[in-house]
């Protein structure tokens, strides 16, 4: 089976059916006719900006939106997997991360800089990432960015 096709199916599975695992996506695809390797499932799943959301100690699997065609896939997964909070100060926004994932959050932010005007520079320790942005609104808008994605 074709790599498009295989990926219209995983995204019809996905939305209407709650999935906690990959073995269990597997399953459902085996149901369908869909042999597919957890290797190739795992890219697939990549592909499709598909990730694990947790609701009431329930996970399962949910495509990543921001409702912002401004922040690109990747970004969304950076902000998804490695942000706990944002906090917008001024034209500042304070970004805590998971211990080491600052630098890597801040160098996908500066490579967007080219095609955003809102972000003009960052800082990054070791937890904690200081993004500079144009104006207060701005810094408002990325915040409520970032929120959505944590928070779906």
């Amino acid at each position: 089976m074709k790599r498009d096709k295989r990926l219209e199916i995983i995204k019809e599975i996905v939305t209407n059916n709650k999935i906690s695992t990959q073995e269990e996506l597997q399953s459902l695809l085996l149901e369908r006719g869909v042999e597919v390797t957890q290797a190739t499932l795992s890219r697939d799943i990549r592909k499709l900006n598909i990730i694990k959301k947790r609701d009431k100690g329930e996970s399962f699997y949910s495509f990543l939106t921001s409702g912002n065609s401004k922040i690109n896939s990747d970004l969304q997964l950076y902000f998804y997997n490695f942000v706990i909070s944002a906090k917008s100060v001024g034209a500042l926004v304070v970004i805590r991360t998971k211990l080491g994932e600052a630098d890597v959050l801040a160098n996908a932010l500066d490579d967007e800089r080219d095609s955003r005007t809102d972000i003009l520079g960052t800082i990054a320790g070791a937890d904690t990432l200081l993004v500079i942005c144009a104006s207060e609104k701005d810094a408002n808008i990325l915040t409520a960015e970032i929120k959505y994605i944590l928070l779906g």
